[in-house]
């Protein structure tokens, strides 16, 4: 007997997928349409909808567990509920209203990204007016939107609704457009070749001022983002449960849907952060600023080292990959006569050698405020060189705009 493929089964997969996520999402909302006392006419209809699809619903279920796949259908559907429970709780307290209605609500702010009350057209107008006197859509301002003249990245100052501002980047790439965001109103963290911990930590960004930034870059820019780094100003470790709740959001069924897959994370390097992002098992990609291998030399330039030295924050980042299955990229800021010499490769090579992992090569952007500078072009040809034949995987960071 020829064996069966077993690629042909998975359109079997989403199919049945399909049918269980409307089925459960149709037994929902027969138990809004109950609680809110709808016509019997309306039920009685909307329970004979509810039979055919569960008969369908049946019959495509014994057959996937006949190949023993249902088990993934039902956890790749459980992962996708409960998406705004904070919303729903608000709302029945503040306005009385059923669930639907704050399903409704989140979808017109995290999908349809409006920015006023009276543009949520499905929403009554008594509902509408008491939504504007109990608060306001937070949104950030385009202060200052500049182009580059090598190519096609923009930089927006945003003005956040307080009076502070933070910076955000649209980049274009082949697969689409990628968007760097900020985390915070400065950092704490003290980077001696960076201009963002200058006036060091104002305060930490929400999560609606996070997804702010990207709404208004795509108004701006009229598309939406294929990809996200958050690699702004600030620590996203030093802001996590926001950042969570901004990832929560921001990859839900109802609202923006970007796949946690397409989003990157840098940290400096703070291992409990680390350690909690980890237990959360997003699928994003880690990008662990390392910047140098030895101690003396990070602790150097990066003070975040002394609290949380080499050999710490290596054995974080093998635990995370055991854990996650996801590779670590390691950015490498190049500093002229500070970390960029071959001696410097070979100790690289040497910390991360073993590691799943990537390295990205940056030279260094010089700050007036700091007496860093870029390592020349031939150092960073040698730096690159000498890591692959070391058998470490680097590239050097395409610089934009």
């Amino acid at each position: 007997m020829r064996k069966r493929n077993r690629r042909a089964k998975l359109p079997r997969i989403y199919v049945c997928h399909t049918y269980y996520h409307v089925y459960v999402t149709f037994l929902k909302e027969l138990k809004l349409l109950r609680e809110a006392g709808g016509s019997a006419e309306d039920i009685g209809k909307a329970d004979l909808v509810l039979s055919s699809l569960s008969n369908h619903f049946e019959d495509l279920k014994g057959r996937v567990e006949r190949i023993g796949l249902f088990r993934e259908v039902m956890e790749f559907d459980e992962k996708r509920e409960d998406f705004f429970p904070e919303l729903a709780r608000w709302m029945a307290q503040e306005t009385g209203e059923p669930g639907f209605r704050a399903k409704q609500l989140y979808q017109w702010l995290h999908q349809k990204q409006v920015t006023s009350f009276d543009a949520m057209t499905n929403l009554p107008a008594a509902l509408r007016q008491k939504l504007g006197k109990l608060g306001k859509i937070a949104q950030v301002e385009t202060e200052l939107l500049l182009e580059s003249k090598l190519d096609e990245t923009r930089k927006f100052l945003f003005r956040l609704e307080d009076g502070n501002c933070v910076e955000t980047v649209w980049m274009e790439y082949h697969h689409g457009p990628s968007l760097c965001i900020s985390t915070q109103v400065g950092c704490r963290m003290g980077c001696r070749f960076c201009a963002s911990t200058l006036d060091g930590l104002e305060r930490n960004l929400t999560p609606g001022e996070m997804l702010g930034e990207i709404y208004e870059a795509q108004r701006q820019m009229g598309r939406r983002i294929s990809s996200l780094v958050l690699m702004g100003i600030g620590e996203p470790l030093d802001n996590l449960p926001n950042v969570l709740t901004f990832l929560g959001i921001l990859s839900s069924a109802e609202g923006q849907r970007l796949g946690l897959r397409h989003v990157s994370l840098s940290t400096c390097g703070l291992v409990d952060g680390i350690r909690a992002l980890m237990k959360e098992n997003l699928g994003l990609t880690l990008s662990v600023s390392l910047h140098a291998a030895n101690d003396e030399t990070r602790s150097g330039i990066m003070p975040v080292n002394r609290r949380y030295p080499i050999g710490e924050l290596m054995e974080a980042c093998r635990e995370y990959f055991r854990v996650t299955g996801r590779r670590i990229s390691y950015e490498y800021a190049l500093i002229d006569g500070v970390n960029d010499s071959e001696a410097k490769a070979r100790e690289l090579a040497a910390l991360l050698r073993g590691q799943n992992c990537h390295v990205n090569l940056i030279p260094v952007n010089p700050v007036k405020e700091r007496e860093t500078k870029r390592s020349s072009r031939a150092a960073v040809e040698r730096f690159v060189r000498q890591l692959g034949e070391l058998g470490i995987n680097a590239t050097v960071r395409r610089e934009l705009g």
